[in-house]
C-alpha cells in the first residue's frame, strides 16, 4: 500500500479528505496541528475521527502561532466574526497556516517514504482565504519537488486537495457515501470544550448550509439554535 499523510484538522473537510484517501488505498499516515487556536476540541475530534477511519499512525505537532498573531483564531483579542459573510479575505484567516501545515506533512512524508498528501482545502464554499486556492496547490506542490531529496532523486511528490473544486453540499454527500460520521467532527472558529458550536461564525454557517443543500440531517451541537 501506498502511504499517505493526510492532514486532520478534526473538521468536516479533512475528515472527508481522509475518508478518500483511504477509499483510494492509501494507508494513511495523520497528521494535526496544534498551532495555538482558541480551543482543543477539534484536534480531539480529529483523534476520533482517525480512530473511525482505521488510519496507520496520527500524530500532532505543536507550534505556537499564537506567539505571532494577527487572526481572530490565534489571538483572543480579536473577535470571531459573528454577522455573516464579509467582504475580502476575513480576520479568521491565519498568516500562513496552511503553508506551515504542509511543510510539516512534507517533512513526515520523507521520513515515511510517501510521496502522496491531502489537504482537505476548497475553494467552493469557503471563507476566502489565500492558501485554500488552487493557485497556491500548485505551487506548493511545485515547491515541494524542488525542496525535498526525495524529488531530487526522482520520487515526485503529489499534493493532493480533492475537495478544491467541490461545493459543500457536495462534499457532505460524498463522505456520507463514504461511511464519514460528521457527528465526531468539529469546525466551529470557536466551539467550547465539549465540541459545541456556536452557530454563528463563518464556518458554522458554510457548515449548515452545506448539509441542508444535501438535504441530509446536520449531527452537529450548537449552543445557538
Amino acid at each position: 500500500m501506498r502511504k499517505a499523510v493526510v492532514l486532520l484538522s478534526g473538521g468536516l473537510d479533512s475528515a472527508t479528505t481522509l475518508a478518500m484517501a483511504c477509499d483510494k488505498g492509501f494507508a494513511c499516515y495523520a497528521l494535526s496541528i496544534d498551532y495555538g487556536q482558541r480551543h482543543q476540541s477539534e484536534l480531539a475530534a480529529a483523534r476520533k475521527v482517525g480512530q473511525s477511519m482505521g488510519i496507520k499512525m496520527h500524530r500532532t505537532i505543536s507550534i505556537d502561532l499564537s506567539a505571532l498573531g494577527g487572526s481572530a483564531l490565534t489571538d483572543r483579542s480579536i473577535a470571531v466574526p459573528t454577522g455573516g459573510t464579509t467582504t475580502g479575505i476575513p480576520v479568521t484567516y491565519v498568516p500562513a497556516r496552511n503553508t506551515v501545515m504542509l511543510s510539516l506533512a512534507l517533512a513526515w512524508a520523507e521520513v515515511l517514504g510517501s510521496h502522496d498528501i491531502f489537504i482537505g482545502v476548497n475553494a467552493i464554499d469557503y471563507s476566502g482565504y489565500p492558501d485554500c486556492r488552487p493557485d497556491y496547490i500548485e505551487a506548493f506542490e511545485k515547491m515541494s519537488n524542488l525542496a525535498t531529496k526525495t524529488a531530487r532523486e526522482g520520487n515526485k511528490l503529489m499534493l493532493h486537495a480533492p475537495l478544491l473544486n467541490l461545493s459543500k453540499k457536495e462534499i457532505i454527500s460524498l463522505g456520507k457515501e463514504l461511511g464519514v460520521d460528521y457527528a465526531l467532527t468539529v469546525s466551529c472558529y470557536q466551539a467550547d470544550e465539549s465540541g459545541s458550536a456556536c452557530g454563528l461564525c463563518d464556518a458554522c454557517r458554510i457548515r449548515r448550509a452545506g448539509f441542508l443543500a444535501a438535504d441530509i440531517s446536520d449531527p452537529t451541537r450548537y449552543r445557538v439554535g
